[in-house]
C-alpha cells in the first residue's frame, strides 16, 4: 500500500519580505504569503488530493498557512499535530538581522558558509545537519507511519525542516540538498510505499 505525502513551505512571511534571518522567530504572513497559502490549497484540491492527516510546526507562519490551505480544501474539524521538531532551522545570533547587515558584520564569505554549508552552524544556532537531527526522527516516528498506512498526509513547515525530509525521501547527498530550493507556498507531492520507499514524485 502506498500513501501520499504533501510538503508545503509556508507562504511569504513579513521577515522574508524584509530579507531578515527568521529561524524560530515568529512573524506573520504577508498578504502575498496569505495568497500563496490559499493557492497551495487550490493546487492540492485541483490535483484531486484529499489530505486526512495534518502536521505543522510550532511557528505561526506555518500554522496559518495550513489553516488557509484547509479553508481552500473545505476541511473542517480535523486534528492538527503541531510540533517544534518541524520548526525552521534556528539561526541563533543571526535571527532578526537583515542579511546585508549580517554580511557587513561578519563578512560575505562567513555568512555564506553559515547559510549554505551542511554542518557549520551560525553562532548560537543550527546547521542543516542539526535541523535534520531533530526533524527526521520525528518524521520517522510520526509522519511516515501515517503515509505507509495509506493516508494522504499534509505537512506545512519551513524551508530547512522540509529540506531535511526531502533529503531523506530522495536519498540526496548534503551537496545535492544544499542546491534544492523550496519555494514558498509550492506543494511537493510524493507517493511513498513500505519502508519509506519513494515510488513517485509529482508536480501539481
Amino acid at each position: 500500500m502506498a500513501g501520499t505525502l504533501i510538503l508545503v513551505r509556508h507562504g511569504e512571511s513579513e521577515w522574508n519580505l524584509k530579507n531578515l534571518f527568521t529561524g524560530w522567530k515568529n512573524p506573520e504572513l504577508t498578504d502575498k504569503g496569505i495568497g500563496e497559502a490559499r493557492a497551495a490549497g487550490d493546487k492540492i484540491k485541483a490535483a484531486g488530493l484529499a489530505p486526512t492527516v495534518f502536521f505543522t510546526s510550532a511557528l505561526r507562519r506555518a500554522q496559518h498557512s495550513l489553516d488557509l490551505m484547509l479553508e481552500e480544501l473545505g476541511i473542517v474539524n480535523c486534528v492538527i499535530t503541531r510540533n517544534q521538531a518541524l520548526n525552521e532551522r534556528d539561526y541563533g545570533d543571526l535571527a532578526g538581522l537583515n542579511k546585508d547587515d549580517a554580511r557587513a558584520k561578519w563578512g560575505e564569505e562567513q555568512v555564506l558558509v553559515w547559510r549554505r554549508s551542511y554542518d557549520v552552524p551560525p553562532p548560537g544556532g543550527e546547521s542543516l545537519k542539526d535541523t535534520a537531527a531533530r526533524t527526521l526522527p520525528y518524521y520517522d516516528a510520526h509522519i511516515l507511519p501515517a503515509v505507509e498506512a495509506g493516508d494522504t498526509v499534509l505537512v506545512a513547515a519551513h524551508g530547512n525542516s522540509l529540506r531535511s525530509i526531502v533529503m531523506a525521501i530522495e536519498q540526496l547527498t548534503p551537496e545535492q540538498i544544499l542546491k534544492r530550493e523550496l519555494a514558498t507556498g509550492e506543494p511537493v507531492v510524493y507517493r511513498i510505499g513500505k519502508s519509506g520507499k519513494l515510488k513517485e514524485r509529482m508536480n501539481i
